[in-house]
């Protein structure tokens, strides 16, 4: 028992100082780990947070080439997401910064005409849009601005074979909002399916200097899915420009760069492996060093017993010796010259303690806020 205890002890630690060392490499990037390309995603919204299709959008500089401007519409040949009315996914794309207008929406509706600037770098970038109804007494305009959005990606569930975008394993989304401001502060918040449903609006009230999460759980329950299939696509979460200040001056009086109201922040966990957590059987072997002509082994290491535990399979048949003679190899830098000088004796093996061999990316992002009509 005291070698078992040893084994999973070195696991541990092995696996706290791989998470340390992702978390210290952690950025306030925009997007998740997740992203296996560079990739644009524009949302159209309704003011009522329901998605419109049928926008039109122009691109500077072209997201392709780099050059010159590049106008897409949704449901177009290069949209990704021709299935989702009122998302327009551009995959493969160049790094780069890029002002995206929206030229013309559904009739019915007025265009949003806050420019939105934005940022990829080998992630997947989120930008969305609000068009108010024609009807509408408030206007749409460059200098008046009803509403602020953050946009996140979220992954939530288990991938067991090839059947989804990611490798297999489970994936976790916890987003964390923090009213920052003085004053209660009213929040929307809805999730949209990549090619699938999108729930209806949840509105909660956030007092001052508090803070609230939104998880997966939240997110299905908010789309009536209670299963554990996995689910991506993105929260769309929206604060109105119309809560008080002190003073009765209100929101939309501020500087646009005043406008961040809360701090949001998107907390992503992966468990990307080629295959679920699973045990792993560890092969004991007690050995004797016998003879050493390459005169690379220590003398001390001579005649005496020596352990070492080396993964194995199930219903597999392995040269034990070799496996000895390979680790030596390593420990030691042995060519096959030397491996051939060196006798060694087999004394026991056992089977050792299973452990749970486990791989977790962690990433960490902070969601910029975006002008809405």
């Amino acid at each position: 028992m005291k070698k078992e205890s040893k084994i999973l002890l070195l696991v541990f630690v092995i696996l706290v100082a791989s998470i340390m060392l992702i978390i210290s490499g952690l950025g306030t990037h925009q997007n998740p780990v997740f992203a296996q390309s560079s990739s644009l995603t524009i949302i159209s919204l309704s003011s009522d947070n329901k998605l419109i299709g049928g926008s039109q959008f122009s691109i500077s500089p072209n997201p392709f080439t780099g050059t010159g401007n590049y106008t897409i519409k949704d449901n177009s040949s290069d949209d990704t997401d021709k299935d989702k009315d009122g998302v327009i996914t551009l995959s493969g794309i160049k790094n780069g910064n890029y002002v995206i207008i929206q030229t013309n929406t559904v009739s019915g509706y007025n265009v949003d005409q806050i420019q939105k600037t934005t940022q990829v770098n080998n992630s997947q970038t989120v930008v969305t849009f609000t068009n108010i109804p024609s009807n509408s007494p408030v206007q749409s305009s460059s200098s008046s601005s009803r509403s602020i959005t953050y946009t996140t990606k979220f992954e939530c569930g288990s991938i067991y074979a090839g059947e989804g975008p990611l490798r297999p394993g489970h994936y976790d989304t916890d987003i964390s909002l923090f009213n920052k401001q003085s004053f209660q502060t009213q929040v929307f918040w809805n999730a949209v399916v990549n090619n699938g449903p999108s729930s209806n609006a949840v509105l909660f009230k956030m007092d001052s200097e508090t803070s609230k999460s939104i998880t997966c759980q939240d997110i299905r329950t908010s789309l009536g899915n209670n299963n554990e299939n996995f689910i991506e696509g993105f929260t769309i979460i929206t604060v109105p420009l119309d809560s008080t200040f002190g003073g009765g001056m209100t929101m939309t009086d501020q500087p646009s760069n005043d406008i961040n109201v809360l701090n949001v922040q998107a907390f992503y966990t992966a468990n990307a492996l080629d295959t679920l957590p699973h045990e792993v059987i560890v092969d004991k072997i007690s050995f004797y060093i016998i003879q050493d002509d390459s005169g690379k082994i220590p003398v001390s290491m001579f005649r005496k017993t020596l352990d070492i535990s080396i993964p194995s399979g199930l219903n597999q048949i392995s040269d034990t010796e070799k496996k000895v003679k390979d680790a030596l190899a390593k420990q030691y830098s042995l060519s096959d010259e030397d491996l051939a000088k060196i006798v060694i004796r087999i004394k026991d093996v056992s089977i050792g303690v299973g452990v749970l061999h486990d791989d977790h990316a962690i990433s960490l992002s902070t969601i910029n806020p975006q002008l809405g009509s």
